[in-house]
């Protein structure tokens, strides 16, 4: 890993650039990368110190490099870097930017100005927040992160099924109750304080990275801060960017990365969809004597019934008729819907407990090469 300035020649990834974020991304090849994870400046527009209730001072936010003269100059910010993004972010690409109620709705009408098409808006909760300890407000317990693509039509990548997955097999919510970054995760400083006031949890990047990438692709902070993006994508077989103005945070970020070790067995982090899976005819799972010919099928709640063909197809028969076809076309039929997922509806009796029909492809995929 080598920390590079803005006029390296050769840009590599897995690197620290020091500078102007919106002068460096402007000075790489366009439409490079797959990923940008944004943490900008938040402009708090604090006023005065907080105290908690002993009187002691808050470690808020109140770094030169989060102060801004008005809204304007916010904005031109705004505009600028993500400009940026636009150029080195691929078609397929997509951005995720992070804020508070101080900034995120200034920043999601920018992005819609310059044609970025929102995805999603995810409400991280705080387990652990920070009080309001003036007692004038509610207590402030979440973040904000927006999810763009590059334009409407782009074709951007979302790993659906790890994201399930990684929530017990239950579609993922647009709310994720995490933690705040404290403990050994948090970097202190020569004076034992935060080295970075909003640094991030590991665990946010981590399903951020999850659901937006694939291993070996590469991933751009433009704010990089003191590395977590960089280490997350280092343990998730990724490559990585980080443009940082700040030396002190860049080096920072360097030696904990440096750290990191890196995943060697790429299959171990690639997140795979079931689109993905090679196809399988139910025909097969016949054919291989895994289900006999007359083996009688029904749904998890044991409402319809269907019996297996030597061909592979399906026949039942209820109040809505009879039926001969496909796992989908019967499934579908006895329902009296226009469509079904015959492999998840389908269940068969072992050794007393019923399982779904998936299993048996599952099994097939796992023997396949």
């Amino acid at each position: 890993m080598k920390r590079t300035s803005p006029t390296s020649p050769l840009v590599l990834p897995n690197r620290v650039m020091v500078g102007d974020c919106v002068e460096i991304m402007n000075g790489l090849p366009g439409g490079i990368v797959d990923m940008v994870f944004a943490d900008p400046p938040y402009n708090l527009q604090l006023g005065g110190d907080l105290l908690r209730p002993n009187h002691t001072r808050v470690d808020g936010v109140d770094e030169a490099w989060d102060k801004f003269t008005d809204f304007a100059e916010y904005d031109r910010f705004t505009r600028a870097w993500l400009g940026g993004v636009r150029h080195v972010l691929k078609d397929t690409g997509s951005l995720w930017v992070i804020g508070s109620y101080h900034n995120i709705f200034r920043i999601g009408a920018i992005l819609q100005d310059l044609g970025f098409w929102i995805l999603n808006d995810i409400v991280w909760r705080k387990t652990n927040p920070m009080p309001n300890f003036r007692g004038t407000r509610f207590t402030n317990a979440h973040e904000t992160l927006i999810w763009v693509a590059k334009d409407k039509d782009a074709r951007y990548h979302f790993n659906y099924d790890a994201m399930k997955a990684l929530n017990e097999d239950l579609q993922m919510r647009s709310d994720w109750l995490l933690p705040v970054c404290t403990g050994q995760e948090r970097l202190k400083g020569d004076g034992g304080g935060k080295l970075h006031p909003t640094q991030k949890p590991e665990a946010l990047l981590y399903r951020v990275m999850m659901a937006s990438t694939r291993s070996g692709d590469l991933v751009l902070d433009p704010f990089f801060g003191t590395g977590t993006t960089g280490a997350v994508a280092k343990g998730l077989g990724r490559s990585w960017i980080g443009l940082e103005r700040e030396p002190n945070y860049a080096a920072a970020a360097e030696a904990r990365i440096a750290a990191v070790t890196g995943v060697t067995d790429m299959s171990l982090v690639e997140a795979k969809s079931k689109r993905q899976a090679p196809r399988i005819p139910f025909g097969v799972v016949v054919e291989r004597g895994m289900l006999k010919p007359g083996t009688v099928l029904f749904d998890q709640r044991r409402l319809h019934h269907a019996k297996v063909r030597a061909d592979g197809t399906l026949i039942a028969s209820n109040h809505l008729g009879d039926h001969r076809g496909s796992i989908h076309q019967v499934g579908a039929a006895v329902q009296g819907l226009p469509a079904c997922n015959g492999w998840t509806f389908w269940h068969y009796e072992s050794a007393g407990a019923q399982r779904p029909i998936d299993l048996l492809r599952e099994q097939i995929r796992a023997e396949m090469p």
